[in-house]
C-alpha cells in the first residue's frame, strides 16, 4: 500500500514529504493507521547530525492509532482496537524483559536502533529501495508497520491526539518519577528542562503528591507551562539565582531528587550538585553522541548521593501506557495542556525550527 512520510535524507537537510510503499505484516507485526504523531527532540537530534541515522529514514516514533491488519500469531491486538506506539519492540523473553526492563532489550538494540524490523529488513520502500524506519516506529507516517510488542492497546474512548504522547515524552517524564527514582510524596524535586519529557516529569511529581517542584528553563512560556502542571517554583537561570533560590526552597543541603530533561553535560552536573546527601540525580534527557560528564566521586561515595540513567522512564509499555492513559482520563495527568500546536505532516520542518527557538509545549501530527 502506499503511505505519506517524511523522510530524512541527511543532516541538517529538511524532511521531504514522500510517497512510500509500504509492506503488509509479517509473522508477529501489526499495521496501524495512525491519527496522530508528536514531535519529539529525540526525531531533532538526528536532523541536526548529533545522532547517527541511515537515510533514507522515516522519523516519528511518538505515535497513536487504530489497528487495521495483524500478521500470523499476533494476539494481542486486533483489527479495530486503538494502540499507542512504543519505541521499543522488546522481545519478552530476554533476562532484561524478564526483569521488567524492556528497554534494555537486547532485540531492541538490534532492530529499533538500526531502523530494521525483527528479520533485519523495513517493511518500507521507495521506488524498490529500502527506507529505514526511526526506532522500529516511523510515526511521520501515516500508516505503519510495527512488532507486536510495540502497539500497546489503550482504551477506545482516550483521544488518540492527546495519548500519543504517552509513546515516548509522558511515559518518559512520568516514568522517571514513578519508576527509576520512586518519589515519595513530600520530596523536594528539581527539574531542569521544561520540553515535553520535563513537562512529564512535572506531571510525575504531581501525580505523588511532590513538592516543593522547582522546575529551571530559559523559556518564560515553558515556565508558565511549567507552573500550570506542577511546579511550585520558576527559575529562569538567565535572570534568577539557582542556588540561592535552591537554599530558599529547600535549603543549603539540597533536594531530594533532581532530574535533568535537557541532555546538556552543565545541566546533568548542575542536577548533580543540586541534590542532598543521600539524594539522587536522574538523567532523562538524551545527551548528542560523544558527550562527557564530570563529577565528584568522593562526593559520591562519601555523601552516598546517586546518579542514575532513565531511559523510556525505566517503563513497561504493555502494563503502564493503559495506566497512563487512564489516569488522563479521570483528570490526573494534565496531556491537554502539554499540545500547544496541532500540526499537519506537511508543516513537520516548521516544528522542528519552533523546537530549535526553545518554544514551549508539544507539537502532534495530526492525520
Amino acid at each position: 500500500m502506499k503511505v505519506r512520510a517524511a523522510v530524512f535524507t541527511a543532516p541538517r537537510q529538511p524532511l521531504e514529504m514522500h510517497e512510500l510503499d509500504l509492506a503488509a505484516p509479517a509473522a508477529g507485526e501489526v499495521l496501524v493507521r495512525l491519527a496522530a504523531s508528536g514531535v519529539c527532540h529525540s526525531d531533532y537530534h538526528v536532523v541536526l547530525g548529533e545522532w547517527t541515522a541511515r537515510p533514507p529514514l522515516v522519523l516519528g516514533h511518538e505515535g497513536a492509532g487504530v489497528v487495521e491488519a495483524v500478521g500470523a500469531g499476533v494476539t494481542s491486538v486486533e483489527a479495530g482496537d486503538h494502540v499507542v506506539l512504543s519505541w521499543v519492540p522488546y522481545c519478552e523473553r530476554c533476562r532484561y524483559c524478564r526483569d521488567g526492563r524492556p528497554a534494555l532489550c537486547e532485540r531492541v538494540a538490534r532492530t529499533a536502533f538500526n531502523g530494521v524490523m525483527a528479520d533485519g529488513t523495513t517493511r518500507l520502500s521507495m521506488e524498490g529501495r529500502r527506507v529505514y524506519s526511526y526506532l522500529a516506529t516511523a510515526s511521520f507516517a501515516d500508516r505503519v508497520v510495527v512488532a507486536e510488542s510495540a502497539a500497546v492497546r489503550v482504551r477506545k474512548d482516550a483521544p488518540l491526539e492527546t495519548v500519543a504522547l504517552v509513546g515516548c515524552a509522558v511515559a518518559t517524564g512520568v516514568g522517571a518519577v514513578i519508576n527509576t527514582a520512586r518519589v515519595r510524596p513530600g520530596s523536594s524535586v528539581l527539574v531542569i528542562g521544561c520540553g515535553g519529557v520535563g513537562l512529564s516529569v512535572l506531571l510525575g511529581a504531581r501525580l505523588v503528591s511532590a513538592g516543593p517542584v522547582i522546575a529551571v528553563d530559559r523559556n518564560d512560556s515553558a515556565l508558565a507551562l511549567a507552573r500550570r502542571l506542577g511546579a511550585t517554583v520558576t527559575v529562569n537561570p538567565d535572570r534568577d539565582d539557582l542556588d540561592a533560590i535552591l537554599a530558599e526552597s529547600v535549603g543549603a543541603d539540597g533536594v531530594d531528587y533532581a532530574f535533568e530533561a535537557i541532555g546538556l553535560a552543565p545541566t546533568i552536573e548542575a542536577c548533580y550538585r543540586a541534590i542532598r546527601p543521600g539524594g539522587t540525580a536522574v538523567a532523562v534527557g538524551m545527551v548528542p553522541e560523544g558527550v562527557t560528564i564530570t563529577i565528584d566521586p568522593f562526593s559520591l561515595a562519601d555523601r552516598e548521593k546517586t546518579l542514575t540513567g532513565s531511559n523510556y522512564g525505566s517503563s513497561r509499555p504493555a502494563v503502564d501506557f493503559p495506566k497512563l492513559v487512564d489516569l488522563y482520563m479521570s483528570g490526573r495527568l494534565d496531556l491537554d495542556a502539554m499540545v500547544t500546536r496541532t500540526i499537519d505532516l506537511s508543516e513537520i520542518n516548521d516544528a522542528f525550527a519552533a523546537m530549535g527557538r526553545g518554544e514551549s509545549g508539544r507539537s502532534v501530527i495530526r492525520y
